[in-house]
């Protein structure tokens, strides 16, 4: 997913261990006709490019990050939030452990690691000759090091979460009692322990394994980190390649790094630039880049080039329409529902039924998105619920429930009042980003118009990504309804965007039955397989019923790959890391359509 809010998931505010949460940009495609158009076949797509040419030696990889915004340049995983900056971060910097297909952790990464008998206690052991950029080894310092950053009450970022807190001892260090992590320990350089208060079965999906180089950041206090020249103009990591020139927010030089731990890179670097949607397939066509994402607008003319080869799979992501129901308590660390604008989910369920979320995927969309049921996207096959119906188009349904609720039309001008008889409106913040943007939210306006509500489009008019999200974070009293999307990352537990205490809870949606099912889906009963689905089929009920956001769209995700491109490949669990060091070019420039 493009241009999507992320964060890293090991717990999953995705505090993502080597997944990305990500909240996404809504709207980077454009409509291609008003009438129904041929769905793309999603299953005809591969996931490895095909090239059975001599690859040469050398070469530099050009990669377009599709965005109409700079990225941020917060170039740490320990405090990056947007998608565009980690589409920087994938080339340079890593996780300790790599995952399977199934998005579980593996042994083939820079470290291996071994689960205790009970399940409560994890060991990470570094591979030798794993080196940060600098040339300083990584350690289990460097690990315990991020640990001690992410749950500082000095920490200024977004990835302490429920799973964090599950740490023994961390509470304690979070809150300023202790020093130190007691469950977080060094054993010698190479090796490092955690233990957590009870055994939780997202430590194979989600353990933070994100280390932070202690020796080049750690003369900086945490709270001066995020602004650092170490981490905005002069980031290391020990990915396969380093950093060489940045040009804030428009493109980056990456140059091989030799002493990779799996081995030197093939390519000699790689030019990453900021591309605009309008001209993604274009530049593809020219060869001016060798990677892109494709969107569905530009489709048509993507699949007709001969120069390049598409590849695709469902993403983990989901578009929504979120409700503002209150504000993040940052004093306390947690979500308050305040908001008494949309109390009554009968309102949220109609605004919900009176989208036709189906046609939205099939015109706008060519199926490459598809109407989401769930907030568990089905690239998680285990627990992706696929009885769950969602809200299907059904605008007689959504009327009828806003004239149970008690909003009508008193005065006689179509549009309804509140159940006081007072003037109805609501905000709604929608993104800047392609030429869909402006008439997909049109599309929502005029849904609910057609309904009774008057929403109308904040400040009139769309709102660029990065100021966007900085006003859905800091629960701007201007928005009441908002349009986004969420990278789920690859830990199925849920709760770093849905738990009490999760800043990235951006609808601020607070419930017991929500809280009791994500602790139980990370509980020791949840090693159990079908507890965890039960589980977690009881909770997608939950958030369907009583609607603090409306899913709308599942994304399938196109790759434009040039012809000289060899070894890329898109497997889950793959992306980048693992292979990247593999890629190769054929050719020293790239191919051109014909």
């Amino acid at each position: 997913m493009k241009n999507v809010k992320s964060f890293s998931k090991v717990l999953s505010a995705m505090a993502v261990s080597m997944l990305i949460l990500s909240a996404c940009k809504g709207g980077d495609d454009k409509p291609t006709s008003a009438k129904p158009t041929e769905k793309v076949e999603t299953s005809a797509f591969p996931v490895k490019v095909k090239n059975d040419k001599e690859a040469i030696a050398g070469g530099v990889l050009k990669y377009g990050l599709i965005s109409d915004t700079p990225f941020e340049g917060i170039l740490n995983t320990v405090f990056y939030e947007g998608q565009p900056d980690s589409e920087v971060l994938q080339f340079f910097d890593e996780a300790l452990l790599s995952t399977d297909e199934n998005y579980v952790y593996d042994q083939d990464g820079a470290a291996t690691y071994e689960l205790s008998e009970d399940k409560k206690v994890i060991t990470l052991k570094i591979k030798d000759n794993v080196k940060w950029h600098d040339g300083n080894p990584v350690t289990a310092e460097d690990l315990e090091y991020a640990y001690l950053v992410i749950g500082s009450p000095k920490y200024t970022g977004v990835r302490y979460d429920t799973q964090m807190s599950m740490i023994e001892g961390m509470e304690e260090y979070h809150t300023g009692k202790a020093k130190n992590i007691s469950g977080v320990k060094v054993i010698d350089p190479q090796t490092i322990s955690i233990t957590f208060k009870e055994a939780n079965p997202s430590v194979l999906t989600g353990l933070w394994t994100y280390p932070l180089p202690k020796k080049y950041l750690g003369d900086v206090a945490i709270d001066k980190l995020v602004e650092s020249k170490q981490i905005r103009k002069e980031p290391i990591g020990f990915g396969p390649f380093k950093i060489k020139k940045i040009t804030p927010g428009e493109a980056v030089e990456f140059e091989a790094f030799k002493d990779y731990w799996n081995g030197a890179p093939k390519l000699d670097g790689v030019l990453l630039k900021v591309v605009n949607p309008t001209i993604a397939t274009a530049s593809l066509e020219n060869g001016d880049i060798d990677i892109a994402s494709v969107s569905a607008d530009q489709y048509d003319k993507a699949k007709s080039l001969k120069n390049i080869q598409l590849l695709g799979r469902t993403e983990l992501s989901y578009s929504y329409i979120g409700f503002k129901l209150g504000h993040y308590d940052a004093k306390n660390g947690v979500n308050v529902m305040d908001n008494p604008k949309f109390a009554d989910k009968r309102l949220r369920q109609a605004m919900a039924y009176a989208l036709d979320n189906k046609s939205v995927g099939e015109k706008l969309y060519k199926g490459l998105r598809f109407p989401a049921t769930s907030v568990i996207p089905p690239s998680f096959p285990k627990y992706f619920d696929k009885n769950l119906k969602g809200y299907e188009y059904d605008p007689k349904k959504a009327k009828s429930l806003l004239d149970e609720a008690g909003y009508k039309d008193v005065t006689g001008d179509g549009l309804r009042e509140d159940p006081n008889g007072k003037e109805f409106k609501i905000n709604f913040a929608s993104m800047s980003g392609g030429d869909i943007a402006e008439p997909l939210a049109q599309f929502y306006l005029q849904a609910w118009k057609d309904v009774g509500l008057d929403v109308q489009l904040l400040d009139g008019r769309l709102h660029e990504f990065n100021s966007f999200y900085e006003m859905v974070e800091k629960d701007d009293p201007k928005i009441e309804v908002f349009a986004a999307a969420w990278g789920t990352g690859s830990d199925p537990d849920p709760s770093g965007i849905w738990s009490k205490n999760a800043p990235f809870n951006y609808v601020r949606w607070v419930n017991d039955e929500n809280d009791q099912l994500l602790k139980d889906g990370i509980s020791p009963n949840s090693f159990d397989e079908n507890h965890r689905q039960e589980v977690y089929n009881k909770w997608q009920e939950l958030v369907s019923e009583e609607v603090p956001l409306i899913p709308t769209l599942f994304r399938f995700g196109l790759d434009g790959v040039n012809n000289r491109v060899k070894g890329y490949d898109i497997t889950p669990g793959q992306g980048f890391q693992g292979h990247l060091q593999e890629i190769t070019v054929t050719s020293e420039e790239s191919e051109k359509n014909k």
